[in-house]
């Protein structure tokens, strides 16, 4: 039996031109989905990626969108009647504090941009993306939480991402119940994955990761885009309002 295909199915994976988006993006399109390229700067690598599904013999297309005070509803609609009807959501884009200018912002600023584009940005689409789904019949949304925001770790960063990522968690579990049976909601909460801060990591952090993992090794981009694959497609069909830890059986 084949795994997890997802033939027929049109899917959106939003912040998806590196890291985790783009392995998501590859992977559903290994599946047999087409899918589009949504993005907020880095126009390049969006189109790298799209090039990149259209090699599996799969259709795709870029969207630009900034989730800082983006219009939702315009977005989707907008979105829905040049894409076509979307069966899979996968809401990745988040705001990166790790690398780049953001690690620099004040505490204050990164809380505002991560309020407004993981948060806002995730719950506003999802409900304009779940009615439409939902007037369709059926339809699959995916968000991405954190394995450590319902434990705690130490740091600013941490306190960021976890009052972050519990919203999206708690929000996730939320909406399942408001639109199930005809569309499913579910959440990735991935541990400690080699994306491009991991790359840059100080050596106390890799041995940190390989202390607090069962596995002894860094989860990668792929490792979650596989797991994001099986929760998108029919063989997930009896999973809904459920948070799925990939974090190499961290229990910290």
């Amino acid at each position: 039996m084949s795994f997890a295909q997802l033939e027929g199915l049109r899917a959106v994976v939003t912040g998806a031109s590196s890291g985790i988006g783009r392995a998501i993006a590859l992977e559903l399109a290994r599946g047999g989905a087409d899918v589009a390229i949504h993005y907020a700067h880095n126009q390049t690598q969006a189109e790298e990626t799209a090039e990149a599904v259209r090699a599996l013999d799969r259709e795709s297309d870029t969207f630009k969108a900034d989730l800082d005070g983006l219009d939702c509803a315009t977005f989707v609609n907008t979105l829905w009647k040049s894409w076509g009807a979307v069966d899979i959501w996968v809401n990745n884009a988040g705001v990166d504090l790790l690398t780049g200018a953001g690690r620099d912002w004040p505490f204050e600023e990164k809380l505002r941009r991560l309020l407004a584009v993981d948060v806002t940005g995730t719950v506003l689409l999802s409900r304009e993306v779940g009615q439409h789904m939902r007037d369709r019949g059926r339809g699959c949304i995916l968000n991405i939480g954190w394995d450590q925001a319902d434990r705690g770790m130490e740091g600013d960063s941490a306190e960021l991402f976890s009052t972050a990522k519990n919203a999206i968690m708690g929000f996730t579990r939320s909406l399942a119940v408001s639109l199930a049976p005809e569309v499913r909601v579910n959440c990735i909460a991935p541990g400690w994955i080699r994306t491009a801060w991991g790359d840059e990591a100080p050596e106390n952090w890799q041995q940190r990761v390989m202390r607090e993992t069962p596995l002894k090794r860094w989860g990668l981009p792929e490792d979650i885009a596989r797991l994001a694959r099986f929760l998108c497609s029919p063989d997930a069909r009896y999973l809904t309002g459920q948070i799925v830890n990939a974090n190499g059986g961290a229990i910290r």
